[in-house]
């Protein structure tokens, strides 16, 4: 479906203005299939009728569903196991450790999508059922995607979705087949909660009031799409909301260099970052 530059460029400020993304040239070409659906639903022929009918200073239904269209929401269970197994393996027996006295375990993945991230990282932590017996576990998926948080809350998922990053065995372990699909069983979702939210505005307190601080923050290839100035507020939000003793994961590839003096990798654990301060001194030590 042909795309004038003019609605392309239009597309690409909406993108911008309500989730801080970039749609760079090289990314455009996905415009067209990205709205066809939409195209049909309206009952217009063409991406330039349908930018038309929109104004992009107006909260419009339309003007959001067009945004999500052109999201990227790829995701699958245990993406990259390798940095599950790094979590695992080191990282929550370290957390496990630090908060003996409290037996809180708090966990914030950003850019959830349809909630395969938050939920690995429950199954992670069921496996473990031992380590973390009367434990107060939160794992909070949020994504600036409203429809994607919809299926996330729901849980249900189609035999290629749930085949994606798990085993026979992991399927059957953790969910249940219906008449709808693979559904993630209660235990799991207890553990979870999904909200709406765009990583550059604050996080809501909690219903006390209190500030929101997480134990381990994923954010996964979400910053990619941000250019540079977008990236230093994102992990400002970050730093703010990780714990002082925390950790950071970002996706392979993406890294705090450059970027903010606030957040550092940690040393024999790729893809993961802890608050700088506290590195220097545990190093200095």
């Amino acid at each position: 479906m042909q795309v004038s530059l003019a609605s392309e460029r239009l597309l690409a400020e909406l993108l911008k203005a309500r989730t801080g993304q970039e749609l760079p040239d090289n990314r455009r070409w996905r415009i067209g299939s990205a709205l066809s659906a939409l195209c049909r639903e309206y009952g217009i022929k063409s991406v330039d009728q349908l930018v038309a009918t929109f104004s992009p200073s107006r909260q419009t239904t339309l003007a959001r569903q067009m945004v999500e269209a052109l999201l990227n929401n790829e995701t699958y269970f245990f993406r990259d196991r390798a940095f599950f197994e790094t979590l695992g393996q080191q990282i929550l027996p370290a957390l496990a450790q630090a908060r003996a006295e409290t037996r809180t375990l708090t966990i914030w993945s950003v850019g959830c999508s349809t909630g395969q991230e938050p939920l690995t990282l429950a199954m992670l932590l069921a496996s473990q059922e031992a380590r973390w017996a009367g434990w107060t576990i939160s794992i909070l998926g949020t994504d600036v995607s409203g429809s994607v948080i919809e299926v996330a809350r729901k849980g249900c998922y189609t035999p290629f979705q749930v085949q994606r990053g798990l085993a026979m065995g992991e399927m059957i372990a953790w969910f249940e087949e219906t008449a709808q699909g693979w559904r993630v069983r209660e235990r799991l979702r207890r553990m979870i909660r999904f909200e709406e939210h765009n990583l550059l505005d604050p996080l809501p307190p909690l219903p006390g009031g209190q500030t929101q601080t997480f134990d381990i923050v994923l954010c996964r290839n979400v910053l990619l799409y941000f250019d540079a100035e977008t990236r230093e507020r994102a992990f400002a939000r970050i730093a703010s909301a990780l714990a002082p003793d925390g950790w950071l994961m970002l996706g392979a590839g993406e890294t705090t260099h450059g970027l903010t003096d606030r957040l550092a990798p940690e040393r024999g654990a790729p893809g993961f970052f802890r608050h700088a301060r506290g590195l220097r001194r545990t190093r200095a030590a």
